[in-house]
């Protein structure tokens, strides 16, 4: 496989991406909206809320699955990237010059992986770098110590996240590369936003502790797993002879 091919196919990625504000807008509004938005609830909350706000006792379990929010905005954010890379461009007449170079299969689905991965990533370090900074203004006093960072929310952000976003771009991909409609595309790769939403609704409510480290190892491995097999399903299903020709 030749890198230099799929850093072609990337670059060219970005340069679209730059061009479609849907796809801006989704990929840096909610990330960001987020993080100044969690610490505003908890400060309001302090200030204003009944009962003097959320306890010192409260905080160090809701705080946790605040963070694990993080991990399914990283199977959120590809989304839009992701099923746009296929289906977009040949909905625009600009997939079936790509296909038609001698590029390997390997080499496109590399360097469109990298384009949608790397701008998830990005915007969520970015986003929980500035909640972890705000949370912790919001929260000391209450706590009396910066709850922020941790080994959990380390786990969180550079375990987890990365695993939860490639899960993400491989389904997307896939999906794209097996429709030919743009919208059909973003609704069928959202699928995955539905077990990382089930996992963070049981923390919020308590039912997954999500500030146990070993918690986080499983769900962790269980991505690692789902990662490799969506792995193999994206090689074994992309078939450009079938794009060129069926996709009509």
């Amino acid at each position: 496989m030749r890198f230099s091919q799929s850093r072609i196919i990337m670059s060219k990625d970005f340069k679209t991406f730059r061009r479609k504000k849907n796809i801006l807008y989704s990929t840096f509004v909610v990330p960001f909206a987020v993080s100044f938005l969690l610490p505003a609830v908890v400060w309001y909350s302090d200030h204003y809320g009944k009962n003097g706000g959320i306890s010192a006792a409260e905080l160090p379990v809701i705080l946790p699955a605040f963070t694990f929010l993080y991990l399914v905005l990283a199977g959120f954010i590809p989304v839009t990237i992701a099923s746009y890379s296929l289906v977009g461009e040949k909905v625009e007449k600009s997939l079936e010059p790509l296909l038609a170079t001698p590029t390997t299969d390997s080499e496109i689905l590399l360097g469109k992986g990298i384009a949608a991965f790397l701008p998830a990533i990005g915007v969520i370090l970015s986003g929980a770098t500035i909640f972890m900074g705000l949370m912790d203004l919001v929260t000391h006093d209450t706590l009396g110590y910066y709850f922020f960072p941790n080994w959990n929310a380390a786990t969180v952000i550079f375990l987890m996240v990365p695993l939860g976003a490639l899960m993400s771009v491989e389904w997307n991909v896939f999906v794209s590369s097996r429709v030919s409609d743009v919208r059909i595309a973003q609704q069928v790769g959202a699928l995955t936003l539905l077990p990382l939403a089930g996992i963070y609704i049981g923390g919020e409510i308590n039912l997954i502790p999500l500030g146990d480290p070993n918690n986080l190892l499983i769900i962790a491995g269980a991505l690692a797993v789902v990662d490799l097999l969506f792995f193999y399903l994206v090689q074994a299903t992309f078939q450009r002879e079938e794009i060129l020709t069926k996709w009509r």
